[in-house]
């Protein structure tokens, strides 16, 4: 008799052990196929996050590696073990990296200090107090930046350009942005020449002072008031002045290069974290030595973002394993247990010269038809189930990621290799909070697959053991 109709027979005849048998591998591959479908909402969300945040690499001197290196010795003053001009990091190298092809964009800092002239006074709306000696203190604070807009204070709105124009890439070396009280104070306006006093350090130690000239492009409005006692004025968010990196450089007292002025760090945004290496090879086609001036690489954002759905994943990947096999075990039993339910049927089919590969066929044809109907129905709402697992699941993890965080409170972020100072170039962001749930058909496939594999695993170990057995034996014995 055909194997298929017995299957068959049996199936319709114990319709009470069919749909159990149903039941269970519903359950089963529901699970799993909701933990696939995490999983990939997962990847998405991931490779999502890569390319709209990306992850920043830094770029800045290694001083260890610089001495480790021998170099050191060339110092202005030729005396050994002093830092030359070979550890200055210039802008016009770090330019060329940043035309490289895997950047979505990049960022280079100098911070310095202007002291004031009599063309161009500190604004002071409170006195110091008298017989208190601020010389160290008052400056004008000057950051070098290669862009305004992406300074912390203008990419949030605290402050903003009411004339002129800002700091951008292509912005000359005596180019100067500063406050409206300032402009107000020393009655300057956009286009007006002013001279500010760079900090020369001498061999001997000595500091002095070198007027140089520089142009007013642009006024900036900062939302902060005047404080209503005295503070020192490189504090105060009015003596604050923008120019380029170059334009620090020369506030330094130093003359500019062939590739610019120096910079003390640049940052490079990666439009994905893969292609770090890439970078690397890039820098080094620039001219860049990467042993002094290595690139270290900052995630924190990326880690950030997807921390929490890759914790969501990682537990549903740890389900669908679980589930696959506790599922195997426990239809393994189901079918032991209905194979010595069985045995006299064996028995006799064997008598009558049917062959026991046929038999365990027919077990296994019982097990899948069961498996194909179970599979069906969890891939018609297993996307439902799915979305609603993820969604608690996520945001569990998202609630702890944030304790955790407000925990550790605003200290030092220890894997960003600066050390904090180019914080502003990396914005804080929230981790992902949402998971959509897409029904494919390859995870339709991979649930298929793996309800199946239960299924011959369930069907054919338990199976072999009991067809090990002879007709004679299986009918004259007992279980």
């Amino acid at each position: 008799m055909n194997l298929f109709k017995r299957a068959w027979w049996r199936l319709r005849g114990h319709l009470g052990k069919t749909v159990m048998l149903i039941g269970l591998f519903f359950v089963i591959c529901t699970l799993v196929l909701s933990g696939f479908l995490i999983q990939s909402a997962a990847a998405r969300a991931a490779e999502s996050a890569k390319s709209s945040v990306g992850v920043v690499a830094t770029m800045q001197l290694d001083l260890n590696a610089y001495l480790a290196a021998g170099k050191g010795s060339g110092g202005d003053d030729g005396q050994p073990g002093m830092i030359g001009a070979d550890a200055d990091l210039r802008r016009g190298l770090v330019d060329k990296i940043c035309e490289s092809s895997v950047l979505a964009g990049c960022n280079y800092t100098k911070d310095g200090v202007a002291a004031p002239t009599d063309q161009v006074e500190l604004h002071q709306p409170v006195p110091s107090p008298s017989g208190q000696d601020t010389t160290a203190v008052d400056f004008f604070k000057a950051d070098g930046v290669r862009h305004l807009n992406s300074v912390k204070d203008f990419r949030n709105g605290d402050s903003k350009i009411v004339s002129g124009s800002g700091i951008t890439p292509d912005s000359k070396s005596d180019m100067v942005v500063i406050e409206e009280r300032v402009a107000k104070d020393n009655h300057l306006e956009v286009g007006d020449k002013v001279k500010l006093n760079a900090n020369i350090q001498h061999p001997d130690g000595r500091l002095g002072t070198k007027e140089t000239d520089f142009v007013v492009v642009g006024i900036y409005k900062n939302s902060t008031a005047d404080p209503g006692t005295y503070v020192p004025p490189m504090q105060a968010p009015s003596n604050q002045i923008y120019v380029t990196p170059d334009g620090a450089t020369r506030l330094d007292g130093k003359e500019l290069s062939a590739d610019g002025g120096t910079i003390q760090s640049a940052t490079f945004t990666l439009r994905n974290p893969d292609d770090l290496g890439r970078l690397k090879e890039d820098a080094e086609s620039a001219g860049a030595d990467l042993n002094i001036f290595p690139l270290s690489v900052n995630d924190r954002q990326y880690k950030t973002l997807v921390g929490p759905i890759n914790k969501t994943a990682d537990f549903a990947s740890l389900t669908v394993w679980l589930v696959a096999v506790a599922g195997t075990v426990i239809l393994a039993l189901i079918t032991a247990s209905n194979m010595r339910e069985r045995r006299k049927e064996m028995g006799i089919l064997l008598s009558l010269g049917e062959k026991k590969r046929k038999l365990l066929c027919q077990h296994l044809v019982e097990v899948v038809a069961c498996a194909v109907l179970a599979i069906g129905f969890a891939a018609a709402g297993s996307q439902f189930i799915a979305q609603g697992v993820g969604d608690q699941l996520l945001s569990g993890q998202v609630s702890s990621a944030r304790d955790s965080t407000a925990d550790q409170g605003p200290g030092q972020d220890l894997t960003d290799p600066t050390g904090g100072a180019n914080k502003e170039d990396t914005p804080e962001v929230e981790p992902i909070d949402t998971i959509d749930i897409k029904l494919g058909a390859g995870d339709i496939g991979a649930v298929g697959a793996t309800g199946l594999g239960i299924a011959a695993l369930a069907t054919i170990v338990p199976g072999i053991r009991v067809l090990r057995l002879n007709p004679r034996d299986i009918l004259t014995k007992g279980d």
